[in-house]
């Protein structure tokens, strides 16, 4: 005996009546693609996979695999109020003439987005977590974003069972299924959905009197591999508690474009001129393929030059990656050569916190001030979203520091290029978006100027412009390091494009002062020492420079030609006092482009507090502070070192002014309001034309 998606018991000796409330149960191919394609359609129309009787909500799959002999279904997908959500965009505003200009693509073409998709997670062979869980508990803990229109309903009280049958993907799908699912998705064969010459099965509904937009999907499912029947499906489902965090649903509910063929078409409309509206394509949510040790390991820590993920262990990274901390002998050095000669009033919290913790060579850099040598400052920016968040503003904060407080040039770097190579794409009709990360490049910058840099000693560069004046540097790091060395340190592939492999040798050249022959008049015989503040996920792109950095410099160089570096902690999400930020998240974020609402909202409902279950226990034991994010965020950002000791004793005690986490999350709320409002008005002065004026070619002073 099976089940069906509300848990209503299906009898093969059930009668004619009993069979005709209820629809048959599809293959588990059918079931799976199912899931796919509505994930398919959010992620690439940039919706959320709404659910239940939400406005963007799906209608129960139609099962016609039986009329047609094949594995096929049907179902439609509302997509909420035309003129009220960001999918509008993708609808022409006729769909039968496909020559609109409104819109730079017909329905076919969305249809061919959402198809690709569903069958390049097929090909991507993703794990599906498939589980059962009490009806009402369910719904209790995530609302009814899981069920179709048709499973609003609740069960008879005469059903003996009311458990749901739920399969999640992440990044794709949260929902009950129509029927068994396949425990991955490489299992599914082809998607293929059924389209005629004059009307359409599959179809898209938005014209000009139209409401809401609809898409109604009719597919059939070929050269199916499926091993799985219904029983051994069956036989795997656990009733489980809350098997999905609230978090991990929140970007398959967010309004972001979360695949990478929805991109394509939002690139192909921007190129239009006098077309729709586009919003800016911010915090893109790109599926990322996870494999099961991943999963299985989600509390260990990773940190590499591409991820950062778990419990950081900071003693721990400076062991494995060499690196020292840095000592109370070290940063009373550094007050003399800072304070002590009056640049700056005093040491940066930063430093004061131990926020930036590791370093190498950091006390030749000393050295080079204590004997009046030449230095100079290198940090960069990749810019993947227009938008910067507070975890990106945390090195130039610390770089504006050093450079009034070394005042020293500064050269920073907009890896353009490694955002293109590393995360870009390709369409035959539109050609590649390698133009989109030169815009952002324009964009970030007029963040990273609003930081209040002293623009005589500051030159800011894209890899796409100013390259040439590198080249020669590049030549000789890819001459001095081996694929094998290159393969080792950052983990790539066989199918990795050759760009992903040379451009370490990029991010590296600006080490060198010679690849500043005019910004910093230097030749190959300079001995001018570079330090480069960063997070300390970047140091493998340092470490592979260093090991090869005296091919590169004269003997006379102070630190044999390699770069210095001083490494910072990771920004903590909303979520949780571990791990890095993420653009990828909304709400693990505070942006530089958000409201004081914005922010006021994301503080109270997103931050995770170290506080206690009651008043009671509050008051009895405290906050646990290492966990608690609205404190940990005061340490980056409140400068007063007095009121911050004041309020982790309160907060940590239970007793006084901030004995509670909504007086420690509105202290926060005033601070980062203050700060993002002082930024943005600062930024609104940076047109395109300072821009270009801070990343001209010219001596710094």
């Amino acid at each position: 005996m099976s089940t069906n998606p509300q848990g209503t018991a299906l009898d093969a000796n059930s009668t004619k009546k009993e069979r005709v409330a209820i629809k048959p149960v599809p293959p588990p191919a059918v079931s799976t693609a199912f899931l796919l394609l509505r994930g398919a359609i959010a992620g690439v129309t940039g919706c959320p996979i709404g659910g239940g009787d939400n406005e963007t909500a799906s209608s129960m799959m139609q099962n016609t695999y039986i009329k047609d002999g094949y594995p096929s279904a049907k179902f439609s997908v509302y997509l909420g109020k035309k003129n009220g959500t960001a999918c509008s965009l993708f609808i022409p505003s006729s769909p039968e003439d496909e020559d609109t200009v409104s819109c730079s693509y017909t329905q076919n073409q969305v249809l061919d987005a959402i198809e690709t998709a569903a069958n390049r997670l097929v090909s991507e062979n993703i794990p599906i977590h498939n589980f059962r869980m009490d009806r009402d508990e369910a719904i209790s803990k995530y609302g009814t974003v899981m069920l179709d229109q048709g499973q609003i309903k609740p069960p008879k009280k005469s059903d003996e069972n009311q458990l749901l049958d739920l399969a999640f993907l992440p990044g794709v799908i949260f929902a009950s299924p129509p029927g068994p699912v396949l425990s991955s998705t490489g299992q599914v064969g082809t998607i293929v959905l059924e389209r005629k010459t004059k009307g359409y099965d599959s179809s898209i509904s938005a014209g000009k009197k139209a409401k809401k937009c609809e898409i109604t999907i009719k597919f059939r499912i070929i050269d199916s591999s499926t091993m799985e029947t219904d029983a051994s499906i069956e036989s795997k489902l656990e009733t489980l508690t809350a098997p999905i965090q609230l978090d991990e649903l929140a970007p398959l509910l967010s309004t972001e474009i979360r695949m990478i063929e929805g991109i394509l078409l939002m690139e192909k409309q921007k190129t239009l001129q006098d077309t729709l509206v586009t919003p800016p394509m911010t915090k893109l949510v790109i599926l990322e393929k996870k494999s099961e040790d991943e999963h299985a390991g989600e509390e260990d820590m990773v940190v590499n030059a591409f991820e950062v993920k778990g419990k950081i262990d900071y003693n721990k990274l400076v062991e494995n990656f060499g690196s020292k901390l840095i000592d109370s002998a070290l940063i009373a050095r550094i007050e003399r050569l800072t304070v002590g000669r009056g640049t700056v009033p005093f040491l940066h919290r930063f430093l004061r916190r131990n926020i930036f913790f590791s370093h190498r060579d950091m006390e030749k850099i000393c050295d080079c001030l204590e004997n009046n040598k030449p230095m100079y400052l290198y940090t960069g920016r990749g810019p993947s979203s227009s938008a910067m968040h507070l975890g990106h503003l945390i090195p130039f904060l610390f770089t504006q520091w050093l450079q009034q407080a070394f005042q020293c040039p500064l050269v920073i770097q907009m890896t353009d290029d490694e955002k293109f190579l590393f995360k870009g794409i390709y369409d035959d009709e539109s050609g590649d978006n390698l133009d989109y990360y030169a815009q952002l490049t324009m964009e970030n910058a007029r963040d990273i100027i609003a930081c209040g840099f002293i623009q005589e000693k500051t030159f800011i560069f894209s890899d796409l412009n100013y390259a040439g004046d590198m080249y020669p540097n590049i030549v000789r790091i890819w001459k001095a390091v081996t694929t094998n060395t290159v393969t080792h340190i950052f983990g790539f592939e066989g199918s990795d494009n050759i760009g992903k492999i040379a451009f370490p040798a990029i991010q590296a050249a600006p080490s060198f002062p010679s690849s500043f022959p005019i910004v910093l008049g230097a030749k190959r015989d300079s001995t001018a020492a570079c330090l480069i503040p960063c997070a300390i996920d970047q140091d493998p792109y340092f470490r592979m420079t260093r090991d090869i950095a005296h091919k590169l410099v004269t003997k006379l160089h102070p630190l044999g030609g390699k770069p210095a570096l001083i490494h910072s902690k990771f920004f903590p999400p909303l979520q949780g006092a571990q791990g890095k930020m993420s653009s990828s998240d909304e709400n693990s974020a505070i942006f530089l482009t958000d409201s004081a609402a914005d922010i006021e909202r994301k503080i109270k409902e997103h931050a995770f507090s170290g506080g206690r279950e009651t008043k009671k226990l509050q008051e009895e034991n405290g906050a646990d502070l290492e966990i608690d994010v609205s404190y940990q965020w005061l340490r980056f950002f409140l400068e007063d070192d007095s009121e911050l000791e004041r309020i982790g004793k309160e907060y940590g005690s239970g007793k006084g002014e901030y004995w509670s986490t909504s007086k420690v999350k509105t202290k926060l709320i005033q601070i980062l309001q203050a700060l993002v409002s002082e930024h943005q008005e600062r930024r609104l002065q940076i047109t395109d034309d300072v821009v270009f004026q801070w990343m001209e070619v010219r001596r710094l002073q």
